[in-house]
């Protein structure tokens, strides 16, 4: 399995709801920096992807969300984001939101690649990279 990357996140007013406790939505913003991050972690911007001759991209086919515990303005968060397998177009990816060792939410992902308005296998590179099984 690869490596998890981690990466710290502000609660800032505009991440919440009236009464100062974090909107669900947010939580997907926060997850969706922490695949990028992870993929940029690796050595690969995703603007080069996009760029290129074949125009990749990732979109979110599917996500297996769990709501576990809220956070509040000015928290400090971390998002834990791990891939777990890659297959042809998609990819597998487990993410945490913790604050401190307090687990919040906990999300299983699927990720196409995707190009040119269809699902594009994986670049072998960025399998290697990701260090996950076919």
């Amino acid at each position: 399995m690869s490596r998890t990357h981690r990466l710290d996140v502000r609660v800032y007013y505009e991440d919440t709801d009236f009464s100062g406790v974090v909107y669900h939505a947010s939580y997907l913003r926060f997850m969706e920096r922490g695949r990028t991050e992870l993929i940029r972690a690796l050595g690969v911007e995703q603007r080069e992807l996009f760029d290129g001759g074949t125009a990749l991209g990732f979109a979110v086919r599917s996500m297996q969300i769990e709501f576990l515990r809220p956070a509040v303005m000015d928290d400090m968060l971390t998002v834990e984001t791990r891939s777990v397998a890659a297959r042809g177009a998609t990819m597998d990816v487990e993410q945490r939101v913790l604050r401190g060792e307090e687990v919040l939410v906990t999300a299983q992902v699927k990720v196409a690649c995707v190009g040119g308005g269809r699902a594009r296998r994986i670049p072998d590179g960025l399998r290697l990279r990701l260090g996950v099984p076919d």
